[in-house]
């Protein structure tokens, strides 16, 4: 119970927003508060999934965190810098037939909080900031590898208006760390009130403009691997959370090896909060997925999870990689509030629509209402068309009508005549 007696901490994600918005909030009200923010270009992985590892394995116990981990999700999915334009090039003004608006002003409104104290926007960019020109990598022209101000200083009173006393010191902790020397930081000021005309339409300046001290981590689309520029932008944001005191917890050592494994977890998906898939190892494409006609509803517990409709199809990404396809077959929901007796490995348990259940040796799937069919997808019944009430073990399914590439997941439905109940989904150990 540490978790109850130690810190109440609140974990929240508005589903009324466009994007994920999750805070995780220390028991006391007083503290300040962090606001990141990623995915505001889908073609910079570096900056998404960093913010979906911070908003997972991440416990503040002082102060606030505040976390938007896919502010531009279709073009995240689409792996594309802004299907609708460059998104951080609207905030100075936008039109209200332009397809982001309502993302630019929902964020906007979360930016001029009064309780956001510093605003992090995450990129990943080109090549290697370096103020002399060596070559086309490592060049003034570069943004990779920087911590990006738009002036050195807010034009009013702030606890943290020195903004480039702020970059200065997350960038010697950055730099005392390197997996490389090469990868090393810099501050790049941008001097956009007189020197670059584009920047004064970023999020960044935005913020500047409405008094809060705001910061871009550009770590560089030219580091070899998605877990280096995870890594590089975690330690930024873990630097500016000591600089703020936000003092915080971590259930996993800060390691390229171990975000290699953390970056490879997809979760898991329920649907209609009657069918669930896991999605890790998942098969690239699965068949006859009772789904509705319309107004399906995916609820990801992964933050950077998205269902696209394609045609008759349903793809589901996890960022920018795309973990599935979904081929429905539509059907009419039906209410079905009998409870899911099951028999695993001898043991009965009662489970509900939409979860899991581990089987060593066999299960049964014990039912009593005769209008209820029980539908194993992958099982042939040795007698009969009644797939209720009978021992099944792994020997007994089909491999290729599993969900996973490893044949250990299969699916268990239920249907009242042709109108769907739910499921639940049988791992074989």
């Amino acid at each position: 119970m540490k978790f109850f007696i130690l810190l109440f901490l609140l974990f929240f994600q508005s589903h009324a927003l466009s994007f994920s918005f999750i805070k995780h909030e220390s028991s006391s009200q007083d503290g300040p508060t962090l606001l990141v923010i990623g995915g505001i270009h889908g073609n910079e992985p570096g900056s998404y999934f960093a913010t979906s590892i911070l908003s997972q394995y991440y416990t503040i116990q002082s102060g606030h965190l505040w976390i938007v981990p896919n502010l531009n999700k279709l073009s995240i999915a689409m792996d594309n810098r802004g299907v609708n334009g460059d998104m951080n090039r609207k905030f100075a003004e936008i039109n209200s037939s332009d397809p982001d608006y309502t993302v630019v002003k929902e964020i906007q409104n979360i930016i001029t909080e009064p309780k956001v104290d510093l605003i992090l926007n995450l990129h990943d960019g080109h090549g290697f900031y370096r103020k002399e020109y060596k070559n086309t990598i490592f060049n003034p022209a570069s943004w990779g590898q920087t911590c990006v101000i738009d002036q050195t200083t807010l034009d009013c009173d702030h606890p943290y208006k020195d903004l480039n006393k702020i970059a200065l010191a997350v960038r010697e902790e950055l730099n005392d760390g390197l997996i490389e020397d090469y990868h090393s930081f810099d501050i790049r000021n941008t001097n956009t009130r007189f020197d670059d005309e584009a920047m004064k339409h970023s999020l960044t300046y935005f913020a500047i403009n409405h008094n809060k001290p705001a910061f871009a981590i550009e770590t560089s689309k030219n580091l070899p691997t998605l877990p280096e520029k995870v890594f590089y932008q975690l330690r930024a944001i873990e630097a500016y959370m000591r600089f703020l005191g936000i003092t915080y917890t971590r259930t996993f050592n800060l390691t390229t090896e171990n975000l290699i494994n953390l970056l490879k977890k997809s979760e898991t998906v329920t649907i209609n909060n009657t069918f669930i898939l896991n999605l890790d190892n998942i098969n690239n494409n699965l068949s006859y997925i009772p789904l509705q006609s319309d107004l399906n509803h995916f609820d990801f517990s992964h933050p950077l999870g998205l269902a696209v409709k394609n045609k008759d199809k349903f793809d589901l990404y996890i960022g920018n990689k795309k973990v599935t396809t979904l081929s429905q077959s539509i059907h009419e929901v039906a209410k079905c509030d009998e409870k899911i007796v099951l028999e695993i490995d001898k043991k009965q348990k009662n489970v509900v629509f939409a979860t899991e259940f581990f089987v060593t040796a066999d299960f049964k799937v014990i039912i009593q209402n005769k209008d209820i069919r029980v539908n194993i997808i992958g099982y042939t019944p040795k007698s009969g068309n009644d797939e209720a009430n009978a021992n099944v073990s792994i020997g007994d399914l089909d491999p290729k009508y599993s969900i996973d590439q490893n044949h250990k997941v299969y699916r268990v439905e239920f249907y009242r005549g042709n109108r769907f109940c739910g499921m639940v989904l049988a791992h074989f150990k």
